[in-house]
């Protein structure tokens, strides 16, 4: 039996990952941290399948501790920040944890042993103001954004040691991934909820920031489907995860509100304080080098995402009346 660690197994991805892992049979480790909340709601259904150890991807000694203590085949690094308008806010925390935490990661691995295969994963959000659309795993990066900027770092880290070191690190340049888990704070949990809650009576209006920017949104199970089949590759390498289609904000709004039956031009508002110093071009990847080598092919596109995610929001919205009454 194959034994995979996960850095980050309560978030979003890491928690659908431990959900695949388990279901191709692996013995699933995961690493969390020490939160104020103390969240583990995403992992909660299947804490007695997995083995839990506490860490944190900034603290050396913990990750010694647990790469020796469960000698895993495979681990995959799912703990940084990963939300990018934070990222203007923490930038000295974001280019830590996201970017040099990579490459403190990796030294330990080749320290306590090369063999164990990593992953990776990486942003669209490097390409930033790129004039190649789509855009390809050769595609230079211009990233705009401090969350990015680490990113790019993480890529170059990753590049290094697999190619000086001959370590099997396989990276995915993930575009946008949403689904039921993300945060409350992230732009499509932010709208599905507030579509979920208005329809219900439960919030009267939606702020946002630019409407107009165009995204490549996609499913985050299917994501870390993805993911382990790059790990599954004879050899090492960088694969861009994407759907190849792009959506508006405006789009992604307007298709929200149309699935619970309300016009959204009477809930929704625009706050400049949600518009970002830096914005980034069309973003939407070129899937080939996935789809020829692993037969990536995303079936969850816009708006069967968008329906997976307000009907969970809708559930918990009238759970959140039941309480109130």
């Amino acid at each position: 039996m194959k034994k995979a660690l996960i850095l980050g197994v309560t978030g979003q991805d890491g928690s659908y990952l431990a959900e695949v892992l388990l279901e191709k049979g692996y013995e699933v480790h995961g690493m969390y941290r020490k939160t104020a909340t103390g969240n583990t709601r995403n992992i909660e259904h299947f804490t007695d399948k997995i083995t839990l150890h506490r860490g944190d991807i900034l603290d050396s000694t913990s990750l010694y501790r647990i790469i020796t203590t469960v000698q895993p085949d495979e681990i995959y690094n799912e703990a940084d920040q990963d939300h990018v308008g934070w990222s203007f806010e923490a930038v000295d925390f974001q280019y830590n944890v996201t970017g040099a935490a990579v490459g403190r990661l990796l030294e330990i691995i080749r320290q306590l042993n090369p063999k164990i295969k990593v992953f990776q994963p990486l942003s669209s959000h490097m390409f930033g103001k790129t004039t190649d659309i789509p855009q390809t795993e050769n595609t230079d990066f211009q990233p705009q954004s401090p969350y990015a900027c680490a990113k790019v770092l993480a890529a170059v880290i990753s590049r290094f040691y697999r190619e000086t070191y001959d370590m099997f690190v396989g990276t995915a340049i993930f575009y946008n991934h949403e689904s039921p888990r993300r945060p409350d704070e992230y732009l499509s949990r932010k709208v599905t909820k507030a579509a979920a809650r208005i329809s219900l009576g439960l919030q009267n209006a939606l702020e946002l920031g630019d409407l107009s920017a165009k995204i490549d949104w996609g499913y985050s199970k299917e994501y870390m489907e993805a993911a382990w089949s790059i790990l599954q590759q004879p050899k090492a390498d960088d694969y861009i995860i994407s759907t190849g289609e792009t959506h508006s904000v405006q789009e992604f709004v307007d298709e929200t509100f149309r699935q619970v039956n309300l016009d959204p031009s009477k809930y929704v508002k625009v706050n400049p304080k949600f518009l970002r110093p830096a914005t980034n071009t069309i973003l939407f990847g070129d899937i080939s080098k996935a789809k020829n080598a692993f037969g990536f092919d995303p079936k969850v596109k816009f708006k069967e995402l968008i329906k997976i995610m307000l009907e969970h929001d809708l559930k918990e919205a009238k759970r959140e009346m039941v309480d109130k009454k």
